[in-house]
């Protein structure tokens, strides 16, 4: 199995103010998964969005806020916590804190697939 530095794989912008990085996985979709590292400035929000397969997000560094479909009100995250999100799920997250918020996120499919919900975002 290759080993992948993360420091030499390109950044890849998000509107708001965040980068990612596809650690695991291509354009081609070879790999079962995607693995990828978000670096979130602060104010940033993903915004209300699914994925039709389950995501699984680990915050490494940072704070923020989550809100999850069929839970109520936010939920505070920071390292250590991890977020197991079921296919077609309503999520997402924002940067509480004054330095940036870096999580990986596992898609459990081989392409990287949002649908976005910008009527719903809290």
């Amino acid at each position: 199995m290759p080993i992948i530095d993360v420091n030499k794989v390109p950044k890849q912008p998000f509107p708001g103010g965040a980068t990612y990085q596809t650690i695991v996985g291509d354009e081609e979709g070879s790999t079962p998964i995607r693995l990828g590292l978000q670096v979130s400035e602060p104010g940033y929000s993903t915004g209300t969005h699914s994925h039709p397969y389950m995501e699984v997000i680990t915050v490494v560094a940072g704070t923020g806020e989550a809100w999850i479909e069929g839970h109520e009100g936010m939920t505070p995250i920071g390292p250590g916590v991890t977020l197991v999100l079921p296919p077609n799920v309503k999520h997402g997250f924002r940067v509480t804190g004054d330095e940036q918020l870096q999580t990986y996120g596992v898609h459990a499919s081989p392409d990287r697939l949002v649908d976005r919900y910008p009527d719903e975002d809290i």
